[in-house]
C-alpha cells in the first residue's frame, strides 16, 4: 500500500457507560421492560425459536424461513446488552436458555442454519445471492459475542466460533468461489477478530469483501448452475453492491440496508488494516449517500422496489421507502467512519439519523414498529405489532439497547463526546482512571453539563462535538468562559484537569426552517421545521384544517413548548400558519390561476419520531412556507 489509515478512536465499551435519567434512559426503559420481550414472544409464537429444536418435517406448518435466525440472533442480542447494562435474572434465564437453543442447532461439521438443516440440507451454498446463510451467520456471530458479554457464557460464541472456523475452511482454505448477496458476515466478523485476537476471522471479512465485483459476475454464473435466469429477482449485481470491486465504489446502488452493512464492514476493515484505498472509497460512498440520496430524517433508501436507492435527489415524500434497518444502517456506518477520522459531519448524520428515522420505527409504547418511514401520509401508513419479514423490531431494540456503546470514542489521550445524553462513562486516559458524568435534558435543551471524576490531577485532550446545527454556543470550564474555535466539528480542551472540573456546553436551539437542494423536486418550495437534532412534521391529529392544506409563514415564530399528551412529554412547536381554502372551487378540478385563497390556522408540529401513536391521520414533514 502507498498510504496507511489508522483507526483514531475506539468507542468506550459498553459495559463502562451508564444512561442516566432522562430521554434515553425513558427510552431503554421502554425498550427493555417492552420492546424487547414483545419481539421474543413474537419469535416464539411465530416458530421462529422452535426452528432451533429442528424439529420441523415437511408438510409442517411454519416451515423455517431463510433469513429466520437472523430475527432471533437480533433479538437475543438485544436482550444481552439491555442485561449488559441492567442486570435481571429471569431475562438472564431466558438469554441463556435461547443460547443453548441455538448452539443445540449446529451440526457436527460447525455449520448452523435451520433452513438449510431441515428444509434444504442439500442445497447449503448453493444460492448465496438469495438465500441468506452469510447473512444470518453474520448476526448469529454478533449475537455470541453479545451473549458472552452480557453473561460470561461461551456456550454460543464456542458454537459461533466454530461456525466461523468452519466458514474459514470452505471458502479461505478450501477456495470455494463466493460471497454474500446480503452482507452482514463481513463486519460481524471483525468483531469476533477484534473479540478473540484471532487473525483467519479478519482474513475471512478481508476475503469477502474483495471477492466482489471481481471479473465475470458471481451471481450471475451461480444462478446459470441452478439453471436459473440470471435475470431472476433483481439481476444486476448493483443491486447487490458487486458490479465493481469495492475499492472503486464510488456510488452508493442497490438495496439499502446490504450497502450500509457492507461499508460498514470496509471502514472497519480500513481501520485494522490500514487500508488507505478502502478508507477513501467509504468517503466517497458517504458523500454520495449524504449529499444526494439521504431524506432530512436520516432515512435513506427512497423506492420499495428493491428496497433501493434510485439516483441523486430523488426522494420522494409519500413513496419513500426508508426503512429502518436502512436508517440503523447509516447510523452504525457514521460511528464506524468516526472511528476512522473524528470529524463531525459522520456523529452530525448519526444523531440525525437515530433521533429521527430510527427512532420512529418503534411506537412510544414500545409494541408497534415501521418497517417503512415516509415522510407524508394520508392515513393509510399504520404502525404494526409485526411483519413477516421482520428484520427492523429486532434491529431497532438492539440498537436502542445498545446506544451507550455508542457515545463516546477513546483515543491517543483523547477522551470525546460525539453524542449528548445523561449519565457516565467509566474510562482509562493518559493512564488515569476517569469518570465522566454527563447532565442534560438534550435533545429538548441544549445544555449540556460535563463533571470530572479523577482520583488525582490529569493531562488530556478532551473533544466536545459541536453540532453542525447549532449556529451559537457557549462554552465554559468551572464557570470561566473559554473561546475555543472548534477543528472538524469538535472543540478541544487539553489541560491538567482535576477532579470536580466541570465543563458546560450551552448550544442554541433556534426553530429551523429547513430547505432541500433545488434538485429535489418532492420538496422544491416547501420547508421542514427542525429544532436541535429532532424533525418535526405536522399530524391531523393536532388540527382542525386538513394538514394537507396547511402551510406555514416565513416570519411567523414556532415557539417549543413542552407538551405531556403525547408519549408522557415531548416539546412541540406552535404558531401560525395558513390554509389554502377550497373555497370558489365546487364542480372544479383546474382553474385560470388566481390569488389563492388562504385562511388563518393554528400550526402545531410534533417530533417526526412521534408520528402514529394517536388515531391515524394525514402526516406531512415538508410544508410550503408563505
Amino acid at each position: 500500500m502507498d498510504a496507511t489509515v489508522a483507526r483514531a478512536s475506539r468507542p468506550v465499551d459498553l459495559r463502562d457507560v451508564t444512561i442516566g435519567p432522562g430521554f434515553w434512559a425513558d427510552r431503554q426503559a421502554v425498550n427493555r421492560d417492552v420492546t424487547i420481550p414483545t419481539v421474543l414472544d413474537w419469535c416464539e409464537r411465530t416458530g421462529r425459536l422452535a426452528a432451533f429444536d429442528l424439529s420441523w418435517r415437511p408438510g409442517d406448518a411454519k416451515e423455517p424461513h431463510v433469513f429466520w435466525d437472523s430475527d432471533v440472533a437480533k433479538a437475543l442480542e438485544a436482550a444481552c446488552y439491555s442485561l449488559t447494562a441492567h442486570p435481571d435474572a429471569a431475562l438472564t434465564r431466558r438469554v441463556n436458555a435461547l443460547a443453548e437453543r441455538i448452539a443445540s442447532a449446529q451440526q457436527p461439521d460447525g455449520y448452523l442454519n435451520t433452513h438449510f438443516t431441515v428444509v434444504e440440507p442439500n442445497k447449503r451454498f448453493t444460492n448465496l445471492r438469495d438465500q441468506h446463510e452469510l447473512y444470518c451467520a453474520g448476526h448469529l456471530i454478533e449475537a455470541g459475542l453479545a451473549h458472552h458479554a452480557a453473561t460470561g457464557s461461551d456456550t454460543l460464541l464456542a458454537a459461533v466460533r466454530r461456525y466461523a472456523d468452519y466458514l474459514h475452511d470452505l471458502f479461505v482454505t478450501q477456495g470455494r468461489p463466493g460471497y454474500p448477496g446480503h452482507e452482514e458476515i463481513e463486519l460481524a466478523l471483525v468483531k469476533l477478530y477484534r473479540a478473540t485476537g484471532e487473525r483467519r476471522y479478519l482474513e475471512l471479512a478481508l476475503h469477502f469483501l474483495d471477492a466482489r465485483g471481481q471479473g465475470e459476475s458471481f451471481f450471475q454464473a451461480e444462478a446459470r448452475r441452478r439453471g436459473e435466469d440470471p435475470a431472476r429477482h433483481w439481476g444486476d449485481d448493483a443491486y447487490y453492491q458487486a458490479h465493481l470491486p469495492v475499492r472503486q465504489q464510488a456510488g452508493a446502488v442497490g438495496h439499502a440496508v446490504r450497502a450500509m452493512y457492507l461499508y460498514c464492514a470496509m471502514a472497519d476493515a480500513a481501520a485494522e488494516t490500514g487500508d488507505a484505498a478502502l478508507a477513501e472509497a467509504c468517503r466517497r460512498l458517504w458523500r454520495d449517500v449524504t449529499q444526494h440520496k439521504m431524506y432530512v430524517t436520516g432515512g435513506i433508501g427512497s423506492t420499495a422496489k428493491g428496497e433501493a436507492f434510485t439516483t441523486d435527489y430523488d426522494l420522494p415524500n409519500a413513496t419513500a421507502y426508508a426503512e429502518t434497518c436502512a436508517a440503523i444502517g447509516l447510523f452504525l456506518f457514521a460511528q464506524r467512519m468516526l472511528e476512522l477520522e473524528p470529524l463531525a459531519e459522520y456523529a452530525d448524520v448519526a444523531e440525525r439519523a437515530l433521533y429521527n428515522g430510527v427512532l420512529a420505527g418503534v411506537s412510544l409504547d414500545g409494541r408497534k414498529f415501521f418497517y417503512v418511514n415516509p415522510l407524508a401520509s394520508d392515513g393509510g401508513h399504520r404502525r404494526q405489532e409485526w411483519f413477516g419479514c421482520s428484520c427492523c423490531p429486532p434491529n431497532i431494540a438492539r440498537l436502542i439497547a445498545s446506544l451507550g456503546g455508542y457515545l463516546y470514542g477513546l483515543g491517543n489521550g483523547v477522551l470525546t463526546v460525539h453524542h449528548y445524553v445523561a449519565g457516565e462513562a467509566r474510562v482509562t486516559v493518559a493512564g488515569q482512571a476517569v469518570r465522566l458524568v454527563q447532565q442534560t435534558q438534550y435533545p429538548w435543551k441544549g445544555r449540556v453539563g460535563l463533571t470530572l471524576r479523577l482520583g488525582g490531577q490529569a493531562r488530556f485532550a478532551l473533544q466536545l462535538r459541536v453540532p453542525g446545527w447549532c449556529r451559537h454556543w457557549t462554552l465554559a470550564v468551572n464557570g470561566q468562559p473559554v473561546r475555543a474555535r472548534p477543528v472538524d466539528g469538535y472543540v478541544r480542551l487539553e489541560r491538567l484537569w482535576s477532579d470536580r472540573d466541570r465543563v458546560e456546553l450551552d448550544l442554541t436551539m433556534p426553530v429551523e426552517r429547513m430547505l432541500a437542494h433545488p434538485q429535489v423536486s418532492a420538496d422544491l418550495g416547501q420547508v421542514a421545521l427542525q429544532r436541535g437534532p429532532l424533525v418535526y412534521c405536522l399530524e391531523q391529529a393536532d388540527h382542525r384544517a386538513d394538514v394537507r392544506t396547511l402551510a406555514l409563514l416565513t416570519a411567523a415564530r414556532y415557539e417549543p413548548r413542552w407538551d405531556r399528551r403525547l408519549g408522557g412529554g415531548v416539546v412541540v412547536l406552535t404558531g401560525p400558519g395558513r390554509a389554502y381554502s377550497p373555497a370558489g372551487w365546487k364542480g372544479q378540478l383546474y382553474r385560470p390561476y388566481t390569488q389563492p385563497s388562504l385562511r388563518p390556522a393554528r400550526v402545531r408540529a410534533a417530533p417526526y419520531f412521534a408520528w402514529d401513536n394517536r388515531q391515524g391521520g394525514p402526516m406531512r414533514v415538508w410544508r410550503p412556507c408563505l
